[in-house]
């Protein structure tokens, strides 16, 4: 590279004013590497000048490079035919098909060759025209190579037949800087101590920072954006007063899919072209008795001023299972659930959930995608509340080009499709359906008549397509997905174990202490003022909160159950490396088994090959009718334990499992040991100092130590004049550590454990 840079140095010395592109080919050297010199120079400082520039130009493909060098695909058919004539298949033999395909009618259109079909045989011989050709299609390729310009409509023309290509070239104009030379001197990048020492700062040449340059990656998380627009829709329902439904059900038996619905057995929409249907189980026997003859009856004969579809009603039919094709199943039955009630009472209902339909697919349809439904039931509404509620609904989100159309459904009447204008498609696409439930829909579950019912069924990722200007739903959803667009789309995480140190210079808790003692004082003197000027506009006065001196906490000794713990049971599984015992978890368990019946258990994973480990700060405990059980489950997995918390599982810090521990004893005994008024803040920072002690430097100990020692000599624990959980945290991770400590540490760490 540096052999290079200063060829392009004399290079612009002698032309004053040059482009990258020239450089390249007077040097004879790829462009790419050209530009690369031109930047390692720029870096120098203001030795050269440099102005980008974009141009279009052609190059030859792969496939022009061929045509170029063995002549085009109809100069080869033309070349492969003897006089006595071929076939396709004898064609097929010596020339690939796709050329074969292409040079055929090609070579036929140019007059060049001809097919005979009088052969008498089923395939046509192909014979020549002509003795001689011109193939202009090679001699072009072979003159535009060479550097000749060839016409725009000529290079439109193979450009479809995909022998030239338009590429954008980004080149350089460089002319010489206020500081050229045609040689470069090393800039240094680091002022060193010894350079001020020695003064050699003076003489050397820095190299500028580039601000333009990308930081350290943020540790962020992403949200999908079907996701983000999925948790809008959720908010936007519950702020207009919708409860959710559950939807946990993706298997629905077709009587709550369809019949429920009246929605003929006959309906094409349950055809197996549209409808996944199961094999196993495939029938489903959760339908009400009375409600189903009810339902048999006002498809067969009629009722409730309907004559109903008129055919042999089958329960069979009804019987079959299916993945749901809508979540109207869901709907139904929250319905049906309304209907049994004594009085019946007003509702909204939604449900954002997954529904599956035999689709074929293409840009806006799949076989798997989500459903918003909207219920709501009153007397009295009309075709105005439906078409309100929707509007409002999609104004929220920001979607205000909305259509309706009359449509047919068959448990609606009247029925609407909901359209909405994609600008990307630049057309109005279907995004959802509504209507209000027919009568021969809500009589027979037992609704009051009057009881109107609108609903709607809206997809969620048309309208997400149509909020982030997504063309073709497979970029949205499926393998094809962009993992660029989802990192465009982050989520704000605050991060605990960032790239803070410890300096022992500095007294963080002591500053913590210092700002929340001067944040309580200030807000006891604005409850003082708040009260003096309620007093003035003759109002009774607030009870003004006193300053708490920290060393008011209650200590953990002192904490009694406060609620009944017969209801409660928890069951907690830790997979801990023995090189990282767990000591002060279970000093915290052992505290915790003195309000609530407990029972632990010990297991050795199989992948332990040494098991001379200590066990002893394990406290056996086995008490009938248990209701927190702690398994402890010993194996290599670091310093993070691998929790498991009823279906949960997580990785966690010791940090984090002391925070969960601490959570569990504040469950059971409504005490908050953890995060108590005034002591939350510097639970934490220990917690938090302790996390970078242990996965930083070494060096970090000592500053640590130096906090843990300033805090014992003030107060005798760490946070207040009595023992609280973060001495039990701390201590036990230095007990672990097997270090000699001073006596006041040593002495500290035995009245913890």
């Amino acid at each position: 590279m540096s052999d290079l840079v200063e060829k392009v140095l004399k290079e612009i010395d002698k032309n004053e004013k040059t482009s990258s592109l020239v450089l390249a080919k007077q040097l004879n050297v790829d462009h790419q590497k050209v530009v690369g010199a031109i930047k390692s120079i720029l870096s120098a400082g203001e030795v050269i000048k440099a102005e980008q520039k974009s141009d279009k130009n052609w190059e030859l493909t792969s496939e022009g490079l061929e045509v170029a060098s063995q002549g085009s695909h109809e100069g080869l058919v033309f070349r492969a035919i003897p006089p006595e004539g071929v076939t396709k298949d004898e064609l097929l033999e010596i020339i690939s098909k796709d050329k074969v395909d292409i040079g055929l009618g090609k070579a036929i259109s140019l007059g060049w060759i001809m097919s005979d079909k009088n052969t008498g045989t089923k395939a046509p011989k192909f014979e020549r025209k002509v003795q001689f050709i011109d193939d202009k299609v090679q001699k072009n390729l072979n003159s535009f190579q060479k550097g000749k310009e060839l016409d725009k409509s000529v290079l439109l023309e193979y450009k479809k037949r995909k022998l030239v290509r338009e590429v954008l070239i980004t080149s350089y104009i460089v002319s010489k800087g206020s500081q050229f030379s045609t040689t470069l001197s090393k800039q240094e990048t680091e002022l060193t101590t010894d350079m001020i020492t020695s003064g050699s700062w003076k003489e050397k040449s820095f190299k500028s920072y580039n601000f333009n340059a990308l930081g350290a990656t943020l540790s962020k998380g992403h949200l999908h954006p079907l996701q983000k627009v999925l948790e809008q829709y959720r908010q936007i329902f519950l702020e207009m007063g919708f409860s959710e439904m559950p939807t946990n059900n993706y298997v629905e038996s077709s009587f709550w899919n369809f019949d429920a619905l009246f929605q003929p057995q006959q309906h094409p929409a349950r055809d197996a072209h549209d409808t996944f249907f199961l094999s196993e189980p495939k029938y489903g026997d959760n339908i009400p008795p009375e409600y189903m003859e009810k339902v048999e009856r006002v498809h067969s004969t009629g009722g409730y001023g309907s004559i109903g579809y008129r055919y042999d009603w089958k329960v069979e039919e009804a019987r079959k299972n299916v993945l749901r094709t809508h979540t109207t199943a869901v709907s139904a039955k929250m319905l049906y659930k309304l209907a049994q009630e004594p009085v019946f009472m007003p509702v909204k209902y939604f449900s954002i959930d997954r529904v599956y339909r035999n689709e074929t697919l293409d840009a806006t349809h799949l076989a798997e995608f989500h459903q918003i439904e909207g219920v709501v039931a009153d007397y009295g509404l009309t075709l105005g509340d439906l078409l309100g509620v929707i509007n409002e609904f999609f104004k929220k989100l920001g979607i205000e080009k909305l259509r309706f159309k009359p449509a047919y459904n068959p448990y609606t009447e009247p029925s609407m499709e909901v359209f909405s204008y994609h600008e990307g498609l630049k057309k109005w696409v279907e995004i959802g359906n509504s209507g209000l439930f027919r009568p021969e829909m809500l009589l027979p579950m037992g609704l009051p008549e009057g009881v109107n019912v609108i609903a709607w069924g809206l997809s969620l990722e048309r309208p997400t397509m149509i909020k982030y200007c997504i063309n073709n739903i497979r970029d949205l959803v499926g393998p094809r997905v962009n993992l660029e667009m989802v990192h465009e789309n982050p989520i704000c995480r605050i991060d605990k174990r960032g790239d803070k140190k410890l300096h022992s210079d500095k007294d963080t808790i002591g500053d913590l202490e210092a700002t929340f003692n001067s944040v309580w004082i200030r807000a006891s003197q604005l409850a003082q003022e708040l009260n003096q000027l309620r007093k003035d506009v003759g109002l009774g006065s607030l009870e003004v909160p006193t300053y708490l001196e920290l060393t008011n906490s209650k200590p953990l000794k002192t904490l009694e159950p406060s609620i009944d713990l017969s209801s409660i049971f928890v069951s907690l599984s830790l997979t801990c490396d023995p090189d990282f015992p767990p000591i002060g978890i279970f000093k915290l368990v052992e505290t915790i088994s003195k309000y609530i019946p407990t029972i632990t258990s010990v297991h050795i994973h199989s992948s332990m090959k040494n098991r001379d480990f200590r066990t002893d700060y394990i406290p056996t405990l086995d008490t009938p009718g248990y209701q927190l059980r702690i398994t402890l489950i010993f194996k290599k997995v670091g310093r993070s334990s691998i929790v498991c918390i009823g279906n949960r599982k997580m990785s966690l810090s010791q940090a984090d499992l002391f925070r969960l521990v601490c959570r569990i004893y504040e469950l059971v005994t409504k005490c908050p040991v953890y995060e108590s008024v005034n002591e939350a803040a510097f639970i934490d920072m220990w917690l938090e100092l302790q996390d970078e002690c242990e996965t930083s430097r070494e060096i970090n100990l000592k500053g640590f130590l130096e906090e843990v020692i300033k805090r014992l000599e003030k107060f005798g624990w760490l946070i207040n004049s009595d023992k609280s959980v973060c001495d039990v945290f701390v201590a036990d991770y230095l007990q672990t550590r097997n270090d000699k400590y001073p006596s006041i540490v040593s002495n500290w760490i035995q009245r913890c454990m």
